[in-house]
């Protein structure tokens, strides 16, 4: 069992590392960015924050939508034949 914890240790470690890499590469890349550069960088992510998951959430709500506008039509569409003798 402690072999469990030491392999779990080591991946918590290394996922630690690999987020100071990550933090530290963007620091750097941040401070060498020009000002037009870095204002299209802000803009672009604040497209990403905002403005994307409001479009996802608008078509997730239209999605429900069509599937119960969908599911209420099929009930009205259906007719019931009565068996000829």
């Amino acid at each position: 069992m402690s072999n469990f914890f030491h392999n779990a240790g080591n991946v918590v470690d290394e996922i630690s590392r690999a987020f100071t890499q990550a933090l530290r590469f963007a620091a750097r890349t941040i401070r060498r960015l020009s000002w037009p550069a870095l204002l299209g960088a802000a803009l672009v992510l604040a497209f990403i924050v905002s403005i994307l998951p409001l479009a996802l959430t608008l078509f997730a709500i239209f999605l429900v939508v069509k599937l119960v506008m969908g599911a209420c039509d099929g009930q009205r569409g259906r007719v019931i034949k009565e068996p000829l003798q």
